[in-house]
């Protein structure tokens, strides 16, 4: 074990590792500043036990019935060997794709069997390399279910994309399978940034998986195919994205975890998270001790994370607590960068405090927004 996996270890405790997925990667890109999401998430700790016993809220989640119609919606568009699939890549791609073989590796051993990841993993390897190094004229390759592994913080975690198309170009692309609709030809801008941030994981995945064989990554697009409903109906539509800006951003923030070390030395000695179950598995921690611990590793809360992160409630009354200006949204925030506090903010305006260089247009302003705010006051009056 590393010296950089132990310190991890004495910061989860004695809990196993939780590993990431495509959508814990995609929330790197949420809130990519956030040093206690960074640790967290490196060590493996698990934010929804943390939450549920400091009796913290839990962000909306997927009903099971939205659940279940997207999994009714994936078998629909993977049905019979893929078949509903390939007509709707040969129009995203407008590509010739007469025959494609097609191959679920969710059970590599028999139909009705599930397979483990190490042996989808290697399942899937073999084939796409088997596919990169098929002349053109052959067959084109739909794997179903593939496995792949994404080097985070030095340590490999699986993913498992929809669906890995290969065409005549030798290019891969990755086909992910959504289940909110496209609308008369239109989807909503936040579900498919979520999506292409998630496909993104993916891309780097392949990505690294042919760089192993000496492929350059040009060979996997940043062409990513999303597979929608159409309208409001079961049937489904595929629109090809350009996933770049997605793909740049989750590799940045992945660069990002280099830093754990320097994070962790800023941290007090033995600082752990661990709830410390007992014999009937329940946490034994007191929670204004776990609280405390939560304290020594900054946080950089923003309203969004109460979207995709256990902990969001509790960092909201941190920095409500701290009087922290991002307590007030992320444009209020960014509005007044270099100014941290609510406090120093007021204090500026009132004129108590004398501005840093680097302050003084963002006191301007905050005056002249008192002096607007003052006139109306005076008005209404």
């Amino acid at each position: 074990m590393s010296s950089l996996d132990a310190r991890l270890g004495v910061l989860r405790g004695t809990a196993p590792p939780i590993p990431h997925s495509a959508r814990t990667l995609a929330a790197l890109t949420a809130n990519p500043t956030c040093d206690r999401r960074s640790l967290i998430d490196a060590a493996g700790i698990d934010k929804a036990a943390l939450a549920a016993h400091l009796n913290l809220p839990q962000p909306l989640r997927k009903s099971q019935l939205a659940l279940d119609y997207g999994l009714a919606f994936e078998h629909k568009v993977t049905a019979q060997a893929g078949a509903p699939l390939v007509p709707l890549l040969r129009q995203a791609l407008a590509l010739t794709l007469p025959e494609a073989s097609y191959q679920d590796v969710n059970s590599v051993g028999s139909d009705d069997d599930k397979s483990s990841l190490q042996l989808r993993h290697a399942h899937t390897r073999s084939r796409i390399l088997s596919a990169a190094h098929r002349r053109p004229s052959q067959h084109r390759t739909l794997l179903d279910h593939p496995v792949l592994h994404l080097t985070v913080a030095g340590h490999q975690a699986y993913l498992e994309p929809d669906i890995i198309a290969f065409h005549r170009d030798g290019v891969f692309h990755v086909v992910e399978i959504k289940s909110f609709p496209v609308i008369h030809g239109q989807s909503d801008p936040l579900k498919v940034d979520a999506a292409l941030t998630q496909a993104a994981a993916y891309v780097l995945a392949l990505r690294e998986l042919l760089a192993d064989d000496g492929l350059p990554p040009e060979r996997v697009s940043d062409t990513v195919i999303l597979v929608n409903p159409r309208n409001f109906t079961q049937h489904p539509t595929a629109t090809p994205y350009k996933a770049y800006q997605q793909i740049k951003s989750l590799s940045r923030h992945l660069g990002r975890l280099r830093r754990l070390p320097e994070l962790l030395d800023k941290l007090p000695p033995h600082t752990t998270l661990d709830l410390a179950p007992g014999p009937d598995g329940k946490p034994t921690r007191p929670r204004g001790e776990l609280a405390a611990a939560l304290a020594t590793v900054p946080a950089r809360y923003t309203p969004g994370c109460r979207h995709h992160c256990d902990l969001a409630f509790h960092c909201r009354t941190e920095a409500r607590n701290q009087r922290r200006t991002a307590a007030l949204g992320t444009k209020v925030r960014d509005d007044l960068a270099g100014i941290d506090t609510i406090d120093t903010a007021l204090a500026l305006t009132d004129g108590q405090l004398h501005p840093a260089r680097d302050q003084k247009d963002i006191t301007q302003a905050l005056q002249q927004a008192q002096r607007i705010y003052a006139e109306l006051q005076t008005g209404i009056a």
